[in-house]
């Protein structure tokens, strides 16, 4: 009878942290939103490189769901681009905006350290006019990825929503790549199918 007690006890205790851990990752940060727009915020896969007209992933998410996105990405940003530039998001008062930044810091091999204190500032800056913040993660590092376990814990720590690596699969597949860095349309409709259920929910 005791054992019994002693593992329900402890499956409780199990399940009640489980809850928890949930609940603080799922947690977002001004959700909802008052913000107007929706902004996708970014370097070259933001802006489409490697795509053809309106099927680089921001235009594809905005006609599956409907909603106008402005397009912000600029091809080699780095975060220190990003954090420089963040008022041409700020002014545009959005209510969601999609965070893709990091991959030209690894290629120019800015310190991991800064590029992740970019990030949070960035995101800092961001949430503090009342937008939500979907962090969209990329590999750092071509044997092993160096940034997954700092995307993941950033999103975390600043209450953003998160998509891992939005590259994941495709990298080195000449079907779904236009050069050994970016996407081609199918490419680009994977990435776009990875982040549309994460962008419909936070706008419900």
């Amino acid at each position: 009878m005791n054992k019994f007690y002693i593992v329900s006890g402890v499956l409780i205790t199990i399940i009640i942290l489980c809850l928890s851990f949930f609940r603080d990752t799922t947690k977002i940060v001004n959700y909802p939103s008052s913000g107007t727009t929706i902004v996708a915020f970014g370097d070259s896969l933001v802006e489409g490189v490697g795509s053809t007209k309106g099927n680089d992933f921001v235009s594809l998410l905005s006609d599956t769901t409907g909603e106008s996105i402005q397009n912000l990405g600029v091809s080699g940003d780095t975060t220190r681009d990003g954090l420089a530039r963040v008022d041409e998001v700020l002014n545009l008062k959005p209510k969601i905006v999609l965070l893709l930044l990091g991959g030209n810091d690894y290629i120019k091999k800015i310190p991991k350290e800064e590029t992740f204190s970019n990030l949070e500032k960035i995101i800092t800056q961001i949430q503090e006019e009342g937008s939500i913040v979907i962090l969209l993660g990329v590999r750092g590092g071509v044997i092993r990825d160096e940034y997954k376990d700092d995307y993941k814990a950033l999103a975390k720590k600043t209450g953003s929503a998160y998509v891992p690596n939005v590259l994941e699969g495709l990298f080195g597949r000449s079907n779904l790549m236009y050069d050994a860095i970016h996407s081609n349309d199918a490419g680009y409709k994977i990435i776009a199918e990875r982040v549309e259920p994460v962008l419909l929910e936070l706008l419900k």
